[in-house]
């Protein structure tokens, strides 16, 4: 907090109202710092969240990260959630920006993986201790380990991870003759949906997912878009090799095909839902939460699978992308010990679940699954 010169200094006219000057100061001042801890006098911890799924019909009481901020909130301090924009892109712009400026409101984030090292590298995180660190990767999936460090150390805290796999409808499967159950390429892929009137969904708008999806391709024959990342800029940009030009030739591919969906310009992972419910569907690269975003429409649900993320390279094996949100504690946060604190409950195994339940967004913690 700013200080406040709420007296001149000097003034011969106010010394006689010394015992109320004194009165005022201390209401201002008790003010101040309510303020700064809630009405309850409790620090407040500020968790900026990304957005959500919408809750269900009939849902009561706090939902989602903002359920969490709740449940986890003690005696000691209280958690409250700020939302974040709607995109990866948008989130990362905003926490940049705030924690460039060195913003101690920042307690808790959560964090979108690819995002990691950047804001590691930057100094933007504070580092876990060592007792703090094992709590957190205690019995956590060692891809969700994996997207949650950097320099072979913890600096975020994994809440959720998933992968993406291809969904597709399967009378159209069917009706293409592919075998689901063996790997599939994305060159079969858009073939069968363009021989039977469906279409396949990815996300290609200019944002976080599309190069997300290029760089599937790219890993998936055998390739990086960028080398020796640890050399800044100066890194080698390698999307000129043979890998780039393979995985290009599946983006042009797929935007000359009948397959490919009106909107594919600024497809992104909310957009390919719609075609992919609509007449003979097709197929989707998409994240876990397809599943529950059908779950109401019995029939439609019957007629989905889902598999492995299409080979690049037929006879190679396909490198999907993985997601999940990780939770970070802000380098300038002044409460940085209940931070630490809030996020072992934060991401414990009881509030994935729960989240789990109420999102269909994926625990990171192997138990969570039994």
């Amino acid at each position: 907090m700013g200080r406040h010169e709420l007296l001149p200094r000097g003034s011969r006219k106010l010394r006689g109202r010394r015992p109320l000057a004194l009165a005022v100061v201390a209401v201002l001042a008790s003010s101040l710092l309510a303020g700064c801890g809630g009405d309850s006098g409790k620090p407040t911890l500020t968790w900026y969240i990304n957005p959500d799924p919408n809750p269900p019909e009939g849902f009561e009481g706090a939902f989602g990260q903002a359920g969490i901020a709740e449940r986890c909130s003690t005696d000691e301090y209280d958690i409250v959630t700020e939302l974040l924009p709607t995109t990866a892109t948008e989130q990362r712009i905003q926490l940049l920006r705030r924690l460039a400026a060195e913003d101690s409101s920042i307690d808790l984030m959560s964090l979108d993986p690819v995002f990691t090292a950047e804001f590691a590298a930057a100094g933007f995180l504070a580092e876990f201790p060592e007792d703090v660190t094992s709590t957190l990767t205690e019995g956590v999936l060692q891809g969700a380990i994996d997207g949650a460090s950097w320099e072979d150390k913890l600096v975020v805290a994994p809440l959720w991870a998933n992968t993406q796999v291809l969904w597709y409808r399967k009378s159209l499967a069917d009706k293409a003759g592919l075998d689901m159950s063996q790997p599939v390429t994305w060159d079969q892929v858009i073939d069968a949906a363009s021989k039977n009137g469906g279409t396949v969904g990815v996300q290609a708008n200019k944002y976080e997912g599309y190069v997300v999806w290029i760089n599937a391709l790219v890993q998936g024959a055998g390739g990086d878009i960028v080398s020796d990342t640890g050399q800044g800029s100066d890194a080698a940009v390698d999307i000129g090799s043979e890998a780039g030009v393979k995985a290009a030739e599946i983006v042009q591919k797929l935007a000359d095909s009948s397959a490919a969906e009106a909107d594919l310009s600024v497809s992104n992972e909310g957009t390919v839902l719609g075609p992919f419910a609509e007449g003979p569907g097709g197929f989707q690269v998409n994240w876990t939460f397809v599943y529950n975003n059908y779950a109401a429409d019995k029939a439609l649900l019957k007629d989905i699978g889902w598999t492995r993320y299409p080979e690049t390279v037929e006879g190679q094996e396909s490198r999907p992308p993985i997601g999940g949100i990780n939770v970070g504690v802000g380098a300038f946060s002044t409460h940085e010990d209940m931070a630490l604190e809030a996020v072992q409950c934060i991401t414990s195994q009881e509030e994935q679940v729960t989240y789990a339940v109420e999102t269909a967004n994926m625990p990171a913690r192997e138990g969570a699954y039994d």
